[in-house]
């Protein structure tokens, strides 16, 4: 029999102050869990509050070692464990591969590869039988339909979030080999009209590959079987399920929720 009840569970959300990481903590404490928003952003203080009692917000630079320490620390002492961690911080910078600046190239591959693998880092070490919380657990990696797809003006983007899915199978190895007791997955969002969303439609107009956002948005859908963007609930209910016992033997596996774009 499957569950999506998630009671008595503690998750850390990264990025988790807006958009997907906004849905996807509201969408675990409604199944139960208690959350941490952890983020750069204060805004995440009242994301936090917005839950209800028993959540709360740490600030994390997921580029950061020390943000890292800090983050799992405060999860565990604050909330009482860690059993789900989702990796979700990132961020897209559009450009031309002719016209890519290093300095963004740097950023998103921080960001992006160099976040989550600090936050498999700290999350298997916390959930791992001789780690402060020690009950194994769920990691769930955000990759993208833009790592299995060539959508112009996204190259650097879509290069980490190709890393982001390596990076998940060889962990959920690693952790079922060495018996942490900690499943990995990621998930595929295809394209949602939150800020960054909205923000790669202008870009890739303003760069000349579209005559317009809204003509941007017309190929998304053209190229989407199921004929639509993403909502920020689609990803979030593909979050709960991989947190859950439902997908208690489900690990090193990439979720598309992307309406088929990326077949």
């Amino acid at each position: 029999m499957t569950t999506y009840d998630l009671t008595g569970r503690i998750a850390l959300v990264t990025g988790g102050a807006q958009g997907l990481g906004q849905g996807m903590a509201q969408a675990l404490a409604a199944a139960g869990a208690k959350v941490m928003i952890g983020d750069v952003k204060a805004e995440g203080e009242q994301t936090a509050a917005d839950l209800g009692e028993g959540h709360g917000y740490v600030q994390l630079d997921v580029t950061d070692e020390a943000s890292w320490t800090t983050a799992v620390q405060h999860t565990v002492q604050q909330l009482g464990g860690l059993d789900i961690l989702v990796n979700n911080a990132g961020i897209e910078i559009t450009s031309l591969l002719t016209e890519v600046e290093a300095a963004d190239a740097r950023r998103m591959l921080e960001v992006n590869v160099l976040g989550t693998v600090l936050g498999l880092k700290h999350g298997l070490r916390a959930m791992r039988p001789d780690g402060p919380a020690g009950k194994g657990g769920a990691i769930i990696n955000m990759a993208s339909v833009a790592a299995t797809i060539a959508f112009p003006g996204i190259a650097v983007y879509s290069a980490t979030k190709s890393a982001v899915d390596r990076l998940t199978r060889v962990a959920a190895m690693e952790a079922g080999k060495l018996g942490y007791g900690v499943r990995v997955n990621c998930v595929y969002p295809g394209l949602v009209p939150t800020e960054m969303g909205a923000g790669l439609a202008n870009d890739v107009a303003q760069i000349g590959l579209f005559d317009s956002p809204e003509a941007a948005v017309g190929a998304v859908v053209e190229l989407t079987p199921s004929g639509r963007l993403g909502e920020v609930s689609d990803m979030a209910d593909a979050v709960v399920f991989l947190a859950s016992d439902a997908a208690r033997f489900i690990t090193g596996a990439g979720l598309p929720v992307d309406g088929g774009m990326g077949m």
